[in-house]
């Protein structure tokens, strides 16, 4: 990725109003901490061993009881635990759990931040301007079932490979870009945390850094490296990864953004008319204490 990259200036506008409007996001060193430790080393495609630079978990604290207390991210947890890890493997959708996923929607639709979003999207001509229609849109990108492994049912949704993580064939782990969900999965002692990803050392990222690019093993499988916004809220997520699947019809949208101090890589897989995976990946970060 060359240095030079132009950030798209309209998208920086749009995600800084964002970043600007996040209150639920938590604050490093005070709602969380987390300990970096080792600069995590190179591992070749298709293996699942990855030599341990970090001996301790990536996050030391949580304040759950914060967490739990902000409705958009207790909704949140509510939906980690309804999907199969595997693809492949049919979801089965309860009652209760269309009613999880409602009840996320209409609660991150209360934020400025999904308000904002939804705004501009309607500006942009991309999203009806109607709530309830729009919650409709949201509720196709991110919760629609569709088959990601040809040979099983339907058997994944972009909600589950974005923020909870699947599996593929028991070989190689897709998704899971949520910091709420590698926490929760680091503290049951399913995920490894093996060290960060950074090209240089100049790259070295600080424990306040909202974003970060990690290795770590999950369920026995290795993730060489997957991006990762730190302490955000979910809304922001979710508005800016619909953002960016709205504004392209191609099958992968990568979009150079400056947000807050990062310079980001954003990039989103549609699946149909759903989110097939979205993460940030970092590129720099320009407070560097030098």
């Amino acid at each position: 990725m060359a240095r030079s990259q132009q950030a798209n200036q309209e998208l920086t506008e749009v995600l800084n109003q964002l970043w600007r409007l996040d209150t639920n996001r938590l604050k490093p060193g005070t709602d969380y901490t987390i300990s970096l430790q080792g600069k995590a080393g190179y591992v070749a495609q298709g293996s699942n061993y990855a030599r341990d630079r970090a001996r301790a978990p990536l996050f030391t604290h949580v304040n759950e009881d914060k967490l739990k207390s902000i409705e958009t991210y207790a909704h949140f947890i509510n939906l980690l635990d309804n999907y199969e890890t595997s693809t492949g493997v049919s979801e089965t959708v309860t009652q209760e759990e269309l009613q999880e996923n409602r009840l996320f929607i209409n609660a991150i639709m209360e934020t400025d931040v999904m308000k904002c979003a939804h705004q501009y999207l309607v500006r942009k001509g991309q999203s009806p301007s109607d709530p309830a229609q729009f919650k409709r849109q949201l509720y196709d990108i991110w919760f629609r079932l569709y088959h990601r492994d040809r040979s099983g049912g339907e058997d994944s949704c972009g909600f589950e490979h974005v923020f909870v993580g699947e599996t593929k064939y028991g070989k190689e782990i897709m998704g899971l870009h949520n910091w709420v969900q590698f926490y929760l999965q680091e503290k049951h002692d399913h995920v490894d945390y093996k060290g960060y990803k950074a090209r240089d050392n100049k790259d070295t990222p600080d424990e306040d850094d909202h974003v970060l690019n990690l290795q770590f093993s999950w369920k026995g499988l290795v993730k060489p490296v997957g991006g990762s916004f730190i302490g955000v809220s979910p809304e922001f997520e979710v508005a800016l990864f619909t953002i960016i699947f709205l504004i392209s019809t191609e099958k992968m949208t990568s979009v150079v953004v400056k947000v807050d101090e990062y310079m980001l890589e954003l990039v989103v897989y549609r699946h149909g008319r759903s989110i097939g995976t979205s993460f940030p990946k970092l590129l720099s970060s320009n407070n560097r204490d030098l």
